[in-house]
């Protein structure tokens, strides 16, 4: 009778340990990370007897999950790629869509300013067209500033992410270090080395919000605990010992951050989760989107600046320029013991690279790195200078064994600025207005005379005077409204003469200078009042009345070119071709990530149907289990009720 009792006693704790399990998964079909429970049982030793053995009923063995590694492993993976390929592919849609758009993008400005230096070279005399094209030159710098800007405050932002993931990691690192002890823990306090089965579900689901951060593997230890490794296989935790992840500067780029381990840079073996996201963020779209932009900023400014200085203003001076870029940024060792000055090179503009360098001296031995290929060359100094791709170095003060990060385009756009604020300064003629056949002699712009007998030769000046002296007497000065005293300054010639007018109409008109065959005849820009020479001969002013070529329109005409000449990166593109460049290769990175994002959300989604499949709370299967597990513990009940009723009527049989 006691048999009978325990075997239906046993099955009835069976049963409720099974409704037990089932209620929990029910209970719990909605949390994250969890797995399935059953209770595993057994059949208890049978008792032999003289009919043969006869079994005592059933062993609740352990409560064990529905945990398969594989399928976990399959969706730590997939949740890493997604998180990386997802975040890369988000942030870098908001650079495209700025960049490209034509309102908040480079492109409208750059299309407004050819058509005010077109509207200048339509009517080179108007004042309001040339106003136009100094607001238009603000605007592109105002762009570009702009530009820059939102590229810095992002980057900014990045290095905050980045600091944000990691110390997440960080956290839930140390989350499972404690984990793993109270795992250990309980497996050995338990009688059947039973592994706590919620414990094991938080570890997992720890392990699962590192790999939303970045790429993490997991070992199992024989006593339950597990090691971590994240990135390429760095050990983050090992039992219940933690190493902690840190954020440094990157040596090549002081604005970026790198992730650190134990003082290592580990940033080049995280591939996964928002960390490698962001971090490819910064070294794919925003560096090099700052790099190519700033290439853009300079080619612009050097190339309106050198057209500028080849053309004549409204005065009739050479034009100067209309932009500003200051100088390449340099950031020194923290060991140097000189310094080195940049400035950029606008006679070697094409030859600009949008990349940092590293320069370093060896002795005297140079090495200059270009940092986006690996490029190393070996520069000479000339009289302490060196020609870099588009800037120069001045290396006179520099220490041995000194090194130095220069960055020419990488500041540039933010450092850029417009100049020019004067409308007539705008150089829009091509010559200065002066100009005139060799050999003539002229004063407000009408020829008094042929000027002949002076070359080059100072011996000959006294040949030249008479000439030039001759022509003045012909000229009757007073119907030319000359008023005396009026001074001529000649150049061109060689050697030094003074010459007195003798027409009597005024007296004295006196010439005075430097008649050397160089300078003003080679189009350096006259000082208001003074003369200069043209090719061949002399081709005097008066300072009273300057003639000048007001309706010039060759040099506008030229800067209206610009745009499509391709001035940049050896020759091979414009600066309008450079920016179309960059939209290109952000939108590149941006498509690339967002077709990497639908692959990997796809497998993602297939990864935890699978595990979920294996693992995850089926409610049809569990509502099925209370039916059977009900059933079991009624029949088990009924067992003990017929037990009890056998019982009494034992006990009522033999009173």
């Amino acid at each position: 009778m006691s048999s009978l009792i325990g075997t239906s006693l046993s099955g009835l704790m069976a049963a409720q340990s099974a409704l037990n399990a089932t209620s929990n998964n029910i209970a719990n079909a909605n949390t994250v990370g969890y797995n399935t429970e059953s209770v595993n049982l057994s059949t208890a030793p049978a008792i032999a007897s003289n009919g043969g053995y006869v079994g005592q009923g059933v062993n609740t063995a352990t409560v064990t999950r529905s945990y398969n590694q594989f399928a976990t492993q399959q969706v730590t993976s997939t949740t890493s790629a997604y998180a990386q390929a997802n975040t890369l592919s988000t942030l870098a849609f908001g650079v495209d869509q700025t960049l490209s758009d034509n309102t908040t993008g480079l492109s409208g400005v750059l299309s407004n300013f050819s058509s005010a230096t077109t509207g200048v070279a339509n009517d080179p005399t108007s004042l309001s067209a040339r106003q136009a094209l100094l607001s238009a030159a603000g605007s592109v710098t105002q762009q570009i500033n702009s530009l820059s800007s939102q590229l810095t405050t992002l980057n900014t932002q990045t290095n905050g992410q980045v600091l944000a993931s990691v110390s997440n990691i960080n956290a839930y690192a140390t989350s499972i270090a404690a984990l793993n002890t109270q795992i250990v823990a309980a497996t050995n306090s338990s009688t059947n080395g039973q592994a706590p089965n919620t414990l094991l579900d938080q570890r997992d689901a720890l392990v699962a919000k590192i790999a939303q951060q970045a790429n993490v593997s997991t070992i199992t230890q024989a006593n339950g605990s597990i090691n971590v490794m994240i990135g390429s296989g760095q050990t983050l935790v090992s039992g219940s010992n933690v190493a902690q992840l840190s954020v440094g500067a990157a040596s090549t780029n002081p604005s970026n951050s790198t992730v650190l381990l134990n003082g290592q840079d580990i940033s080049q073996q995280i591939t996964g989760g928002t960390l490698a996201g962001t971090l490819n963020f910064q070294t794919q779209v925003l560096n090099t989107s700052q790099q190519q932009l700033g290439l853009v900023a300079v080619g612009f400014a050097q190339q309106m600046n050198t057209q500028q200085a080849a053309g004549y203003d409204l005065n009739g001076n050479a034009g100067t320029a209309m932009f500003n870029l200051g100088s390449p940024t340099v950031i020194a060792d923290t060991t140097n013991t000189g310094s080195i000055t940049t400035n950029y090179d606008p006679t070697n503009v094409g030859q600009l690279q949008s990349s940092d360098y590293q320069l370093s001296n060896n002795a005297g031995t140079y090495t200059l790195t270009q940092l986006s290929n690996g490029v190393v060359t070996h520069p000479t100094a000339n009289a302490g200078v060196i020609t870099g791709p588009g800037f120069d170095i001045n290396v006179s003060a520099i220490g041995g064994g000194d090194s130095y990060l220069i960055r020419p385009t990488f500041n540039a756009a933010q450092n850029m600025s417009t100049v020019m604020t004067d409308p007539t300064l705008v150089a829009a003629a091509a010559t200065n207005g002066y100009s005139k056949a060799a050999n003539v002699f002229q004063i407000n712009g009408v020829n008094i005379g042929a000027v002949t007998g002076g070359t080059s030769s100072a011996t000959q000046a006294t040949a030249v005077a008479a000439a030039i002296n001759t022509a003045i007497t012909a000229y009757n000065l007073t119907s030319a409204g000359i008023t005396s005293p009026a001074t001529i300054i000649a150049s061109g010639i060689g050697g030094s003469v003074t010459i007195t007018n003798t027409s009597s109409s005024i007296n004295p008109i006196t010439i005075t200078g430097d008649i050397s065959d160089t300078g003003l005849s080679t189009g350096t820009t006259p000082l208001a009042g003074t003369l200069f020479s043209a090719v061949g001969g002399f081709v005097l002013g008066i300072s009273p009345a300057l003639t000048v070529n007001l309706g010039d329109n060759s040099n506008a005409l030229a800067m209206a070119k610009l745009g499509n000449n391709p001035a940049l990166l050896g020759g091979t593109v414009s600066f309008n071709g450079a920016y179309t460049q960059l939209i290109t290769n952000v939108g590149n990175v941006t498509q690339s990530a967002s077709l990497n994002s639908t692959a990997q959300q796809a497998a993602l989604a297939q990864a935890t149907a699978t595990q979920q499949n294996l693992s995850g709370v089926n409610l049809d299967e569990e509502a099925a289990n209370l039916i059977k597990y009900q059933q079991a513990y009624q029949a088990s009940s009924k067992a003990i009720s017929v037990a009890q009723s056998l019982f009494t009527t034992l006990i009522g049989a033999l009173q």
